[in-house]
This record gives C-alpha cells, sequence and structure tokens, in this order.
C-alpha cells in the first residue's frame, strides 16, 4: 500500500509540474495534456530505475530518452513541434535543485562541496542531452529504414503488374 501511495503521488506531482510548465509557456491545449503524460512517464522511469540501481546518471538518461521517442511519435500524430512534447516533459529530469545547491555551497565559501555538485549537475544534464539525441538518432534512422522499405514494396509491386 505504501509503495501505490508513493507512486501515485509521484506521478501526480510529475504530471502538473510538467503541465505547468507547459502553461507558462503558453502551449496549446492538447500538447500541453500529452506533454504532462509524456513528463509524468518519464519521470516515473526515472524513479523506479534510480530506486532500484541508485545510478542517476543512466536513469536520467533513459528517461530522456523515452522523452524524446514519445515526443517524436506524439508530435507525429498529432502534426505539432516536436519541441512541444519535449520541452516541457524534460522538466521533471532537469537538475535544478541541485543547480541552486551548487550556488548556495559556493555563496557560503564550501567550495568543495559545490564542485561536487557542479559535476553532478553536468553530468545529469549531459545524460539530458545524450537522451535526446540519441533519440533522435534512432527515429531518424527508423523512418530512413521504414522510407526504404515501403519502396521496395512498391517497386515489387509496380514491376509485379508487368
Amino acid at each position: 500500500m505504501h509503495l501505490f501511495l508513493v507512486i501515485t503521488i509521484q506521478s501526480i506531482t510529475s504530471y502538473l509540474a510538467t503541465c505547468a510548465f507547459g502553461i507558462i509557456f503558453n502551449s496549446p491545449f492538447k500538447p500541453l495534456i500529452h506533454g504532462g503524460l509524456i513528463g509524468m512517464i518519464a519521470w516515473l522511469i526515472y524513479f523506479f530505475l534510480f530506486h532500484f540501481s541508485g545510478n542517476d546518471f543512466i536513469a536520467t538518461f533513459a528517461a530522456s530518452l523515452v522523452i524524446a521517442l514519445m515526443s517524436q511519435i506524439f508530435a507525429r500524430l498529432c502534426k505539432n513541434p516536436v519541441i512541444l512534447y519535449s520541452v516541457s516533459g524534460i522538466i521533471p529530469l532537469v537538475p535544478g535543485g541541485l543547480s541552486y545547491s551548487v550556488m548556495s555551497r559556493a555563496v557560503d565559501n564550501n567550495y568543495d562541496v559545490a564542485i561536487y555538485f557542479a559535476e553532478k549537475v553536468f553530468v545529469l544534464s549531459g545524460a539530458i542531452a545524450m537522451g535526446l539525441i540519441f533519440a533522435e538518432v534512432f527515429y531518424q534512422i527508423f523512418e530512413k529504414i521504414k522510407h526504404r522499405a515501403s519502396r521496395k514494396i512498391t517497386a515489387g509491386l509496380f514491376l509485379s503488374k508487368k
């Protein structure tokens, strides 16, 4: 029962945070709902991977990969720009709290801890960027293979009719 409550709270808050960010940037209603769903799913992936593996880099990378893939799919289905979905969906993963900790520790002259947190922020930001880029590359490769396969099928049908 305790795990169910935690998952429910994590789902609701990540969905609301993602939708709130979309509202701030004047996202249209339908992409706002889809973006919230993408952000919620990505956060749950991050939450479970981090909970079970303890590796925040892998959890962030996997979640951002899913965000980018789902953004591509929703963009094609709803005929909207990919960025409407990916920008709002990535918000739950952005290490804003850690960035604040870097600045807070630096102001307090606690540079060792500030550097540790800064390194963590850079690594997590890199994981987000890598996930988004890898998903774009995978999607482009998939589209190219799909396009070539459809051309071969069409050519085969055309040649078989003669």
